[in-house]
């Protein structure tokens, strides 16, 4: 039976990390284990999905290793001895670095992501169901491990190691029809289901945050669209607002604005039927000039889940 419970996610997590999770691995969770390189002796570190926390049986070893150029060790455990090795001459880690690591769980393998970009793929060798535990060890410091199945909405997380500061409200709904935005067709009623909304205070001329400061977290995952709430203290250097999610299969576009009062300082409108994200700022009821160009292709997909985005201007409105 498929696990239908609550996400768990852990927040700055001390090391050696050893966490359950919950019902086990099914066919499309997504683990994203984020955290920082440390500057130590230290020349790897180990994301191990086993079974039980005795480590005898490892279903899955992710181990990057800075030694020889550097390079990443594939591996299982039976019945504590070990398979045989695969190798990628290749580490996408750096010393000092935050990371960002995604593990997506597939019938036939593990999609491993390193900061939004495919890194490996590691074929099972033994049925995934049977693990329950994840254990991150070695030279790294972890911000937090989170876990969202990508295939269901999710209900309502269990979060580990977090205080709630503060409650999302939600304004009364207007009578009579918001003005839409020119050129913008109307989506999905609810294109976008949020899992979680969190705050955290970065470290100057970092992108990553303080490990160090407790993020506010929002703990409704299945926000009514549209959602509306307001921002602490407001914006500034420094701070950013992450945003997990699943776009719906049917998504044609959804919209996340930093507002001011009536105007919309920052407009981000990820479009499926233009294949462009459109950024823009509406001032008096005015838009500007579109920006749509991007480095890379569109990083949205409908019926995908998006993880969390590291940046020191991302927020939601």
């Amino acid at each position: 039976m498929a696990y239908s419970g609550a996400p768990t996610t852990y927040l700055n997590p001390p090391i050696p990390f050893s966490g359950t999770i919950e019902g086990g691995l099914q066919d499309g969770l997504q683990i994203t284990v984020s955290g920082t390189i440390l500057n130590s002796s230290g020349t790897r570190f180990s994301v191990d999905f086993q079974t039980s926390f005795s480590g005898n049986d490892i279903a899955f070893h992710f181990n990057p290793r800075f030694e020889e150029g550097g390079y990443v060790v594939c591996n299982t455990k039976l019945n504590g001895r070990w398979g045989p090795e695969e190798r990628k001459k290749e580490l996408p880690f750096q010393k000092g670095v935050p990371f960002h690591l995604c593990f997506l769980v597939q019938s036939s393998d593990f999609k491993v992501m390193v900061n939004g970009s495919l890194f490996v793929q590691y074929f099972h060798r033994v049925p995934f169901h049977r693990v329950d535990t994840l254990c991150v060890n070695g030279s790294v410091q972890l911000f937090s491990v989170s876990f969202q199945n990508t295939r269901t909405v999710p209900v309502q997380p269990a979060f580990s190691m977090v205080q709630f500061s503060q409650p999302v409200s939600f304004p009364p709904r207007l009578k009579g029809r918001r003005p839409k935005p020119p050129s913008v067709r109307p989506a999905n009623p609810a294109p976008i289901t949020q899992t979680v909304i969190h705050t955290v205070q970065s470290v100057p001329g970092q992108m990553f945050p303080n490990p160090a400061i407790s993020p506010m977290m929002y703990p409704h995952p299945a926000y009514p669209m549209p959602f509306i709430t307001t921002i602490p203290g407001g914006l500034y250097p420094s701070k950013s607002i992450v945003l997990s999610g699943t776009v719906l299969p049917s998504a044609q576009r959804f919209h996340i604005n930093l507002c001011s009062g009536s105007h919309i300082a920052f407009h981000l409108n990820p479009r499926f039927d233009e294949n462009a994200v459109v950024r823009n700022t509406q001032i008096n009821n005015s838009w500007g000039p579109e920006e749509r160009s991007l480095p890379q292709k569109m990083p949205f997909t409908r019926g995908q889940s998006f993880s969390p985005c590291r940046s020191q201007s991302t927020a939601a409105c």
